[in-house]
């Protein structure tokens, strides 16, 4: 299942070059995305220009299903290129940076017209989110080949912990700047700072050295590729439950896009104040990234995101009972926690399977996120518009006890299988 030889050690000449680039294009993407915040500053963007609660909803269903939904469809383009790293730096350019660029177009309309802030708010923010969809399997299959697998933790966890940790810097500047400036201004400076940022992100990003692969792969049409899927879920019952658990765990983020709001309407909080809980959303990130990637290493991966689910489960609850915005700042730092041990996620998927179909395993996996994601952020949105918040954070706790009970019992690690999965394409 794995490449040559003279391939593996042309990959451990350049590990550590590599290492260094990725983990500082990391470092500068998430930074950022600071000054974006899907979870605190574009939710409170929305509800400058407008307090239907189903526009949150909407955003979030870009925010889940834009990066994931794609991935299937790009697997098997992915599948047959030799050099991963052309897809996401060339293609990646326009589909996912350009947009952010863009962005800050839509906050300064905000001050001529609410409907076409609004409106191109949601164009640029779709394209970013699908257009990262398209590149990501290339960028996980770019990242499984040129980091080796005892170290991918520790690379994940150090990249997402160094793009966090900066991310505080820029999440505190970020409230600042939104209490300074009068809306829109506020607004489309930080959304420049991501833009600006973004593209020391993309610099980096092209530096990687990727040795090209030399194993042949069959060309299969797209139409045989997708009638061929339905196989690999019916002889990998281990990676089915996988993918029936996380569907479940991703339906429970329903709740998610809609924290700060919740804070806001309870307690009438300033940009400022709210903003700055984006701070604690980074800091519990920057520790769960750390400490989830030393475990997932050295563990595996499993077990990541048992802990994850209930750390993302005691974040959905405590807001039912905090009598004080002050407890928010836990609230997101909980939040901030699971999504380390969600970005484990992505890297346990590479082990149900070798690496000649890791583009395929990949794309179905990110592709039932997508899926979870259409639906989720539009039932949190119904709900939250139709009934009460404490209806949904106890739907979302819900849903996600039994995705985590469903991972427990029925998915096992899939490092302790003797050797990865047989399936082909």
């Amino acid at each position: 299942m794995n490449d040559s030889t003279p391939i593996d050690a042309q990959v451990l000449i350049h590990y550590r070059h590599n290492f260094i680039v990725n983990i500082l294009d990391m470092t500068c993407f998430f930074l950022a995305m600071a000054f974006m915040s899907s979870s605190v500053i574009l939710p409170l963007f929305i509800t400058h220009i407008s307090t239907n609660k189903i526009y949150i909803g909407l955003f979030g269903m870009i925010s889940a299903t834009g990066f994931f939904l794609p991935q299937l469809f790009t697997a098997n383009w992915v599948q047959r290129t030799s050099i991963k790293r052309d897809i996401v730096v060339k293609v990646g350019f326009f589909t996912e940076r350009v947009p952010i660029f863009l962005l800050p177009f839509a906050a300064l309309a905000a001050a001529v017209s609410p409907l076409l802030a609004l409106s191109l708010f949601f164009l640029f923010y779709a394209w970013h989110n699908f257009g990262a969809g398209v590149t990501a399997v290339s960028w996980q299959d770019m990242v499984a080949k040129v980091i080796p697998i005892d170290r991918r933790g520790l690379f994940m966890g150090l990249g997402t912990f160094g793009g966090t940790a900066t991310g505080v810097i820029g999440a505190i500047i970020a409230a600042r700047l939104l209490d300074r400036f009068k809306f829109p201004s506020g607004y489309a400076i930080c959304f420049a700072l991501a833009g600006f940022f973004i593209l020391f992100s993309w610099l980096f990003l092209r530096l990687t050295r990727e040795v090209p692969s030399t194993k042949p792969k069959e060309i299969t049409s797209n139409k045989e590729y997708f009638l061929k899927l339905p196989g690999i879920l019916k002889l990998d019952h281990n990676f089915r439950w996988f993918l029936i658990s996380q569907l479940l765990l991703n339906v429970g983020g329903m709740a998610w896009s809609f924290l700060a709001v919740f804070a806001v309407d309870r307690w009438q909080l300033s940009d400022g104040y709210v903003g700055s809980f984006n701070t604690a959303l980074l800091i519990g990130q920057s520790i769960g990234n750390l400490l989830f990637g030393i475990i997932g290493d050295r563990k595996g991966y499993w077990v990541v995101i048992v802990c994850g689910s209930l750390v993302a489960l005691a974040a959905l609850v405590l807001p039912l009972f905090v009598t004080d915005p002050v407890w928010f700042y836990l609230v997101f730092g909980l939040r901030g926690i699971s999504l380390g041990a969600f970005f484990m996620t992505l890297l346990i998927v590479m082990e149900f399977c070798g690496s000649e179909i890791r583009p395929t395993y990949i794309g179905i996996s990110n592709t039932t996120f997508g899926i979870a994601g259409i639906f989720a952020p539009l039932i949190g949105g119904f709900l939250a518009q139709q009934a009460v918040y404490e209806v949904l954070f106890i739907t979302a706790a819900a849903v996600t006890l039994v995705g985590l009970m469903i991972f427990v019992l029925k998915v096992r690690e899939p490092r302790t299988k003797e050797e990865f999965q047989e399936t082909s394409l």
